[in-house]
């Protein structure tokens, strides 16, 4: 890893090309992936009935407190790289802030891929609906690795005909996203068409097919205060957090949003409003046609979370489902398409700051656009095509808490503290009490649910293998905190 030479300092900049709709609707199509049509039924497995809807109303809120949190940092620090520079800066660049923001890129080099390969393989498993052989298991293994002081660690993999759907729809994207910002901001309200066109099928089916007795049948001691509620509902935030995650992508996106101090805010609590009120009312309108207790069975299962397209079976017929099912895929791609272009651009930002390896500070001399760092993206996400869907959820959502959203909602307060003056075109409202309290719901969700210590052992493992990597590069370099810190780039001081 080195800093970016000369030619990386002078390689074309990127395009403000991206105004207020064009960043919204790129927000929303990034929130709303596969995830909310196949995590229904795990959702309400969690809970046990359709008091789910809760896990829904708070993990809404909690993406709503976490949201303030990104939309200062993004009004005040308008850059691609978005938790990069923001952990950099919060920390201090030259000592501590550069080792928290090494970590960041290190943990996104397993969960970005995920994030993306989780898209790839839900779709894949949609497009099961009409070609069932796809789901069929070619091979599969698991293997065990014994730590004595981590427990058991478990890596499982699996080959279907699916896969190569999967990783098909990954090389698909990067062709897609290699070319000019403003074509893909036109190309991002198309996809958005297609999703709010979904949605707004589902819930017109739902409203005028409406029974509130089964919508609203809730089991005995469905709000019981004890134990094994609160451990529901850390489930069941898991995998609400997972699909209201992407709010944050249009951060990523800095330097190539117009006006980023008025429209980054603008466009990310606009998308979580829209996106929550969405959401709310799919799930009221599914659990008003199709019996909680088929999803329960379902989500114990993991198998037959086609949730929606039974749900159109329900009321139109089979016709109806498979129409359901095509635009489900086409919302899948969406989100696929929006979470490779933002994430794309973090590698790109730490490259320039010498914090990566230089190659990724490359910009495409005709397109401009960061071409080595997708490229980069797009290989490593088909590869993770491989692994299992329902084992890579939980394992995502505690990674990216304990090195990513925890740190940056409690480095928003430092901040604060540390550079008062900093021009912050958005200010945090009733601060600092939306931070608290999304850092209090991060720390639900990693203690509050069954077997948590399985996955928070994963991200510890993950997290000690950066400290290592990052320690033995910092005493060859002679950087912090080795020696004397190193002066920040030209890249980032202008960042």
């Amino acid at each position: 890893m080195q800093a970016p030479n000369q030619s990386a300092e002078q390689s074309p900049t990127l395009i403000r090309g991206m105004g207020l709709g064009a960043a919204t609707t790129l927000n929303m199509i990034d929130m709303i992936g596969v995830g909310p049509f196949i995590t229904m039924p795990l959702v309400v497995s969690a809970m046990g009935g359709p008091q789910a809807l809760l896990g829904w109303i708070v993990g809404a809120l909690f993406a709503m407190c976490d949201g303030m949190v990104w939309a200062e940092l993004g009004a005040a620090m308008p850059g691609s790289g978005g938790s990069y520079q923001y952990l950099r800066e919060t920390y201090g660049p030259r000592k501590l802030g550069r080792l928290v923001s090494f970590l960041f890129i290190w943990q996104l080099s397993f969960s970005a891929p995920l994030s993306i390969a989780s898209g790839c393989i839900g779709l894949a498993g949609y497009a099961a609906y009409y070609w069932p052989s796809l789901d069929n298991v070619l091979a599969q293994h698991t293997a065990v690795l014994r730590l004595p002081w981590a427990g058991t660690l478990q890596l499982g993999w699996i080959v279907t005909p699916g896969t190569s759907v999967a990783i098909a729809v990954c090389l698909f994207t990067t062709l897609l996203l290699y070319r000019r910002i403003t074509v893909i901001g036109r190309l991002s309200n198309l996809l958005w068409i297609g999703v709010m066109g979904t949605i707004g099928w589902i819930i017109f089916a739902g409203l005028t097919h409406f029974n509130a007795a089964q919508a609203f049948d809730f089991p005995p001691g469905a709000f019981h205060l004890s134990h094994g509620f609160l451990t529901g509902l850390g489930g069941a935030m898991v995998f609400a957090a997972y699909d209201y995650w992407g709010y944050g992508n249009v951060c990523f996106l800095g330097d190539e949003i117009k006006d980023p101090g008025k429209n980054i805010p603008r466009a990310l609590l606009l998308s979580i409003l829209i996106v929550a009120c969405l959401y709310l009312l799919m799930n009221i309108c599914v659990l008003a046609v199709v019996p909680w207790r088929e999803m329960l069975a379902a989500g114990r299962s993991n198998s037959g979370l086609y949730v929606f397209s039974l749900f159109m079976q329900r009321i139109y017929g089979r016709g109806a489902a498979r129409v359901v099912t095509a635009l489900v895929i086409w919302t899948a791609f969406a989100s696929v398409f929006s979470l490779m272009l933002g994430y794309s651009r973090v590698p790109y930002a730490a490259a320039r700051d010498g914090n990566y390896f230089r190659a990724f500070a490359k910009v495409h001399p005709v397109h401009r656009f960061p071409y080595v760092s997708l490229l980069a993206l797009g290989i490593t996400s088909a590869a993770f095509c491989f692994l299992r869907l329902q084992d890579a959820i939980a394992a995502l959502v505690v990674l990216r808490i304990i090195v990513q959203f925890l740190v940056q909602a409690i480095g928003l307060i430092v901040l604060r503290i540390r550079r008062p003056n900093l021009p912050r075109p958005f200010r945090m409202w009733f601060y600092p009490v939306p931070a608290l309290l999304a850092s209090a719901g991060f720390i639900f969700i990693l203690f509050s649910r069954v077997n948590w210590q399985k996955e928070v052992r994963y991200a510890v493992v993950i997290l000690l293998a950066g400290l290592i990597i990052y320690f033995i590069r910092a005493w060859k370099d002679s950087e912090w905190p080795f020696g004397a810190p190193r002066p920040v780039s030209v890249a980032a001081e202008r960042e």
